[in-house]
């Protein structure tokens, strides 16, 4: 059976709309996911990436992330016929752990948790496939990298991509 490794953040958990709508709040500011497009909301307000950046270093923050639309439904369907690996790089964000875990049993009962992988480094990942939306982590994965669209990477290129679940779908179960 081929192993899928799927990253949690950016590809089930929307991560960029609460970054997005806490620095919008706290800075009485209207930045949009279109103004993310080939960049981090760090990069484009560098006066403010320390408070930007530790947003994520709060023990809640990934516990009330919204889900990605139509992961559940594809991963469960993924599950019946893959060895389905969720690959997060949890160990960049120590505090998020718990929150991480939790998310992941209410909004994905259905997988094990012996099969949630907490790394840093993803080219530790044995799998046939890893779909993430960092391409740093197809660097030395022995795997396929199939890249899955964000704002961040949008221009990126060399790489397969998935624009959305439906196409994860297609991809594998067609």
């Amino acid at each position: 059976m081929k192993r899928i490794a799927i990253d949690m953040d950016e590809v089930m958990a929307d991560l960029h709309k609460k970054h997005l709508d806490l620095f919008n709040k706290n800075y009485n500011e209207t930045l949009t996911t279109d103004d993310l497009f080939g960049t981090r909301l760090w990069k484009i307000r560098p006066r403010s990436a320390d408070d930007i950046l530790a947003y994520v270093d709060d023990p809640t923050f990934f516990r009330d992330l919204e889900v990605m639309e139509g992961s559940q439904e594809v991963i469960k369907e993924l599950n019946e016929s893959y060895e389905i690996y969720i690959t997060t790089a949890a160990m960049e964000h120590p505090t998020s752990f718990t929150a991480k875990y939790e998310w992941l049993k209410e909004h994905f009962p259905f997988l094990s948790d012996l099969q949630f992988v907490f790394c840093g480094n993803k080219s530790i990942i044995h799998a046939d496939y890893l779909i993430d939306d960092s391409p740093r982590h197809f660097k030395n994965f022995k795997g396929r990298g199939i890249l899955f669209s964000a704002p961040h990477n949008k221009y990126e290129t060399g790489y397969e991509r998935v624009n959305n679940w439906e196409e994860v779908r297609r991809y594998f179960l067609a």
